[in-house]
């Protein structure tokens, strides 16, 4: 029965307080406690709803906040990877001009041929007493020295009849075939878990040198590297100097990079420039 009887009834009060002087505050009071109860539950209710939806918003907040920041560090890492490009672009270009060497066939010189002096012998007619005075002797000695001239002359000109300019072509060397490395592709490289994770890492495994510190150097390295067919880094170089220390610090951290993931040209991977900035700053 006293789980039936309900303690802030009516007639539980007037029970209690009958024939007593119902104007004492006791009574008052218990007239009154209904209402006041539930007007607390409804202000604790409304207190709590309201606790909710500020933690709720806060939380959206927040979220929000995250979500435009790194918006904002993506679009800003994008536009420092196109300057950085353009930049490593140009220095390539110079590089190409300065290397470039203008090759010029040269045909060697064909050998020179050493001319024999050929003395022409002219026959003139001689007197008929000159001949007749003339012994035989003499004349077959005169016949032999024609026969050796003219030996000697015809030796000669077959030489120059049948000399040939030669021309020696030397054999093009076999260089080894290159593989591209793209500047632009239709899908270029990631690294797993996008750029956010890429800084991340860096920030993780980056040492500010100490000498850099001590001298308060700070800056904005930029780092070009190949992102090759199976994701691998390789050809790390700085296009963009601050400090030595600095510059050593960023090819070390861009070294220990895991693989990416590659990039594609018509559905096929290939290897791809990767322009990377990184950042030293000091804390205050």
């Amino acid at each position: 029965m006293a789980k039936d009887v309900d303690l802030s009834s009516k007639e539980w009060r007037d029970l209690i307080f009958e024939g007593k002087n119902k104007d004492f505050g006791a009574y008052k009071l218990r007239q009154g406690s209904e209402s006041r109860h539930n007007k607390a539950f409804f202000y604790v209710l409304i207190g709590l709803v309201a606790v909710c939806l500020l933690i709720f918003g806060y939380m959206k907040y927040e979220a929000y906040k995250t979500q435009k920041a790194e918006e904002e560090a993506k679009a800003k890492l994008e536009q420092q990877q196109k300057l950085a490009q353009m930049e490593a672009e140009k220095e390539e270009e110079k590089e190409e001009e300065v290397e470039q060497i203008e090759i010029e066939e040269v045909k060697p010189e064909a050998p020179q041929l050493a001319t024999q002096l050929m003395t022409e012998l002219l026959l003139t007619d001689t007197p008929k007493e000159d001949n007749e005075i003339k012994a035989n002797a003499d004349i077959q000695k005169d016949n032999s020295v024609m026969s050796t001239f003219t030996q000697a002359g015809s030796d000669d000109i077959n030489l120059i009849k049948e000399h040939k300019e030669e021309v020696v072509q030397e054999k093009p060397r076999e260089e080894k075939k290159k593989e591209e490395v793209f500047s632009h592709v239709e899908q270029m490289p990631k690294f797993p878990g996008g750029d956010a994770e890429l800084y991340k890492f860096i920030s993780n495994n980056l040492n500010y040198p100490a000498m850099a510190i001590e001298n308060n150097v700070q800056g904005r390295v930029v780092v070009q590297f190949v992102v090759t067919k199976d994701g691998s880094i390789g050809n790390v170089k700085v296009v963009r100097s601050v400090d030595r220390d600095l510059d050593n610090e960023a090819i070390r951290v861009c070294k220990k990079l895991p693989k990416f993931i590659p990039g594609k040209q018509n559905g096929q991977p290939v290897n791809v420039w990767y322009t990377l900035p990184v950042t030293f700053k000091l804390q205050n």
